[in-house]
């Protein structure tokens, strides 16, 4: 099998680990002996300090932390700005026990809380909810230079007190406050890029970027006013090589073969009677991306403290990321046409098929801009000794906008010259293979047509102008007031938030500019010589192994867009309205009321706190509807685009719901540096604001065999559901926790989580008059299941410096967590998963099996190891994290898996000087591809390729 070895490496990484968990166990009790002589040596007051630094301080400062929080918190803290040991604040994240990421362009970007995804968790900046251009809750991570940040927070349980939580947990990134720092900083740090893939490409920059940071933190007036600024800029590359199946699959009946025609569908009526089928997406497509990657980010505060009364702080962070992407696709449009000798498996995978298909050679250019601009005033009041009050607004505001122009060139019986092709058809002969336990499989085109031939693809000339834009605002507001009391009861907390979040999106097509009919063969023939191109890199997809396909005939976009229709980028239509558009606006009020205790059981201390919230949440979502007409597609005789008419009216709808949200956390010291922590709570994870528009998308079947409108509509579905509510847990974890010393700490956690409610698609029928004709037809949307679930897991987390053992081996570290969830959630497929029938009150059983929690992975694990000794620091850090669901952004989709992925990145810094220090990392080390599949595990649709990056760098500071 193509993955043997691959197998044999992650065995041999695994048992290591295991080797590394058990060394690190087995030196606890040496460690713990060690504690008296460590603490008396960092014990201050004989003139010869020991000051701890770098990654061990980070460590230690995270331990701190933990041991200190009444929840359950895990942390990341640095005492100096800039010092958080990773590149992004996604890669920080991920080495914090039980969070984990999901990887894009070769960088963490979603994170997940003890095996269960984004939508799970909550995410705050400076304690404040952000927002991010993804149409998610999410924070961008990559929208945040890790330099400019200096601590993050994950809290496993929930308080009352915190903004609103999340069923998996909240995830907290804090910048400093600069009368707090208390000291005057300068800084500066450059670092260069390498990524050995942007060596492949052609006429780049041979794979080199850079990234710069400056900031400077102050105090002035007698440390009563003070000031932090940082500024970063970013400009990188990310090229990838990556091979994807349509996101659109469908199951065709086995007993049935159809030359000249997709495949039979297996009708929902049949699910379940035995009829033998295998799933085949629309089209197979072969991607070469060469891209620019450029971000500015800018972070500043002020703190003010007029008296010892006031508090006063301002922070404000902006960013603006922009990446283009070049994309030279090779596509294989028809993957459903003229299949024969199709193997496969009893879970409808195919192994093995022969079809026939038009072959297409796509270019576009698509660029993204996403812009954050964010930040709030805080007021703090302290009136007397025991009270304090708080007013606190903010604002945050993501607006991203995507624009992609594309072309299509298709293949034809005749080549542009006017020859009769050597497979003599428009539609070219090929071989699909996969194997077993493979994602990658093997696509063999007939050898009689050659790829790379420019005189092949020149048919049925096709033009699209893409345009998204994606506006997302929180405007929020609370007040906080804390007493303090003596006794039992030492602290009574209260307040109120009020915030409103916008969400407003359009995704527009500058028509379909389908101008094969409109050119003869003579100016078809010149503009394809003018505008040929180069495959743009060599090596393509090299590293996948039983791949076959490594380059095809290329061509340049602009060059086309201005030959065919005179103008490189036609721009906007003329009607910026569509019934996919969404306009959401959500008002939350909440409030809480918390009392924290401290008192003793016998001679054993115990604190904590109780509380209760209850969050009010009004949602408001604006679609809109307009008659539909249908309209030859001149280009495909026999199929038909469906236009809106431009009379548009808006439907509202409108829900509402509240939540109350107690919650108890309890801290017992068992022994002398031994916690026991018991916690339960309620907590809720909200639908993502994308998930609650209002508009409706439409999909025509692509063939000619329809003969009533209502065949012709082969789908309609809504792009949300603006009904939904929150998902709901109730909550219960028990941790214990052993602190020898400020190095080492070894922990235990078993959390328990049932859900009341789930996820299911339905399908109302709704009416729309197309060609002046009422035409009633199925709309697919999400409803909220009563269904019953539950997770259950364990979390283990060992971190330790190997002081006992002699000099210079003391200096060596580690850290290792684990997190095993178990889950029996259900997401449904909407297409092929079992569908709830409202008229009825029934559920029709679906043909494949369900998919568990969003973004839930079974195993996490974290593993780093460090060395320190004198000028010289070394990190290793290993993740991975196995199997999980990832759904599309919106909802409404068919089921999508990612497979394991492990990582391995490097970190060494060397001070030269006082204040001077050589810094290198390298990222994904062993070229760790992404795979996923649709729409069930193991059956392969995409898989991407990024390589390795490495950066070298130099930081000064004063």
């Amino acid at each position: 099998m193509i993955f043997q070895d691959e197998v044999r490496i992650r065995t041999l990484r695994a048992a290591l680990l295991a080797g590394a968990g058990s060394a690190l166990l087995i030196a606890m009790p040496a460690t713990a002996q060690g504690a008296a002589s460590d603490a008396a040596a960092e014990t201050p007051g004989d003139g010869n300090d020991i000051v701890v630094t770098g990654i061990r301080e980070t460590i230690q400062n995270s331990i701190n932390t933990k041991r200190r929080e009444t929840a359950i918190v895990d942390a990341l803290a640095a005492d100096d700005i800039g010092d958080l040991p990773a590149l992004s604040v996604g890669q920080a994240i991920q080495t914090i026990t039980g969070a984990t990421t999901h990887r894009e362009k070769g960088d963490a970007s979603e994170i997940a809380l003890r095996g269960l995804g984004p939508f799970l968790s909550n995410a705050t900046f400076n304690g404040r909810d952000a927002t991010n251009g993804s149409g998610d809750r999410s924070v961008n991570f990559n929208q945040f230079p890790s330099e400019l940040v200096n601590n993050i927070k994950i809290y496993k349980t929930q308080q009352a007190s915190l903004v609103e939580g999340g069923v998996a947990g909240t995830i907290e990134i804090g910048t400093l406050r600069p009368l707090d720092f208390g000291k005057r900083r300068l800084q500066g740090e450059i670092k260069a890029q390498y990524n050995p893939y942007g060596d492949r490409v052609t006429g780049r920059d041979g794979g080199v970027g850079w990234r710069g940071t400056v900031s400077y933190v102050d105090q002035f007036a007698n440390d009563t006013i003070g000031i932090s600024i940082g500024f970063q800029r970013n400009d990188t590359n990310n090229p990838e090589e990556t091979y994807a199946a349509s996101s659109t699959w469908v199951a065709c009946r086995a007993d049935t073969t159809v030359i000249n025609n997709n495949c039979k569908e297996l009708a929902r009526k049949d699910y379940g009677s035995g009829s033998p089928y295998y799933l085949v997406p629309n089209s197979y497509i072969f991607r070469q991306i060469s891209e620019t990657d450029k971000r500015d980010a800018a972070f500043g505060a002020i703190q003010w403290r007029p008296s010892d009364q006031f508090n006063i702080n301002l922070d404000v962070q902006y960013s603006n990321r922009k990446f283009v992407e070049s994309r030279r696709d090779l596509t294989i449009s028809e993957a459903r046409r003229s299949l024969t000798n199709v193997e496969y498996d009893e879970n409808g995978i195919v192994r093995h098929l022969e079809g026939e298909s038009s072959l297409e050679s796509n270019g576009s250019e698509l660029s993204r801009s996403e812009e954050y601009l964010g930040g709030g005033l805080s007021i703090e009041w302290t009136p007397s000794d025991r009270l304090t009050l708080t007013a606190d607004a903010s604002y945050s505001r993501t607006i991203r906008t995507e624009i992609e122009r594309n072309f299509r060139l298709r293949t034809d019986k005749l080549d542009v010259n006017g020859d009769r092709t050597a497979v003599g058809d428009q539609r070219v002969p090929y071989i699909y293979d996969l194997a077993p336990g493979s994602f990658v499989p093997t696509i063999t085109i007939d050898p009689r047509f050659d790829l790379n031939n420019h005189d092949l693809f020149w048919d049925d000339a096709r033009f699209r102008r893409d345009e998204s834009r994606r506006y997302n605002r929180i405007v929020a507001g609370r007040l906080d007031a804390q007493y303090e009391f003596d006794g039992f009861l030492s602290l009574l907390s209260a307040g109120v938030r009020v915030s409103q979040l916008k969400f407003r999106d359009y995704d527009l097509r500058n028509g379909d500019f389908n101008l094969g009919p409109d050119f003869d063969l003579d100016q078809d023939r010149a503009f394809n010589n003018r505008c040929r191109q180069a495959f743009p890199q060599t090596g393509y997809l090299s590293d996948a192994p039983g791949n076959s396909i490594h380059s095809w005939a290329t061509f340049d976009v602009d060059c086309l867009f201005d030959a065919y229709l005179g103008t490189t980028d036609p721009g906007l239509p003329d009607e910026m309205r569509a019934a996919a558009n969404r306009d959401v606006t959500e008002r939350t009020y909440a409030g809480y009321v918390m009392a924290d205790y401290d008192s003793e059981i016998g001679s054993m201390p115990v604190r904590g706190n109780f509380g209760v919230r209850v969050v009010k949440t009004q949602v408001t979502s604006k679609g809109l509807r307009s008659d539909l007409i249908l309209v030859p597609d001149e280009a495909n005789p026999g199929s038909f685009n469906l236009e809106e008419t431009g009379d548009f009216v808006t439907e509202t709808i409108k829900s509402s719901n509240t939540r109350i949200l107690p919650s108890v956390n309890a801290i017992f010291e068992v022994a002398p540096n031994t916690l026991l922590r018991l916690a339960g709570y309620r907590a809720m994870s909200r639908p993502n604001p994308s998930a609650l528009g209002a508009g409706r998308t439409f999909t025509l079947d692509d063939t000619a065999s329809f003969t009533t409108i209502e065949d012709a509509i082969r789908n309609v579905r809504a792009n949300g559901s603006p009904r939904l509510k929150p998902l709901m847990s109730w909550n219960a974890d028990a941790a214990l926790e052993w602190y020898p010393n400020k190095d080492t700490l070894l922990a235990a956690t078993l959390y328990y989580k049932q859900f009341n409610g789930g996820f299911q698609p339905v399908v109302y029928d709704e009416t729309f008059t197309i060609n002046g004709e009422q035409v009633t037809v199925p709309v697919t949307q999400t409803r909220n299941s009563p269904d019953k679930s539950r997770i259950y897991g364990l979390e283990l987390t060992a971190a330790t410096r190997f002081s006992f053992l002699p000099k210079p081996l003391d200096g060596l570290g580690a850290k290792v967590s684990y997190n095993y969830a178990d889950s029996n959630f259900t997401n449904q497929d909407v297409n092929l998963g079992d569908q709830y029938d409202p008229e009825t009150d029934t559920v029709s059983p679906g043909l494949i099996p369900a998919a568990g929690l969003s973004g839930y992975s079974k195993h996490v694990l974290s593993a780093q190891a460090y060395y320190e000794l004198g000028p010289v620091s070394l990190q290793a850090i290993y993740n991975y994290r196995s199997k999980y669901y990832q759904d599309f952004v919106g909802g409404n989709s068919q089921l999508r898996y990612v497979g394991p992925s492990e990582t391995v990145d490097l970190r060494a810094s060397l001070n030269l000087m006082p204040g001077v220090s050589l810094r290198f990392e390298a990222l994904n080390i062993f070229n760790e591809p992404k795979a996923t599949y649709m729409p069930v595990y193991g059956s392969s649709r995409q898989y991407h390729y990024y390589g390795a990056k490495y950066f070298i760098g130099i930081r000064a500071r004063i």
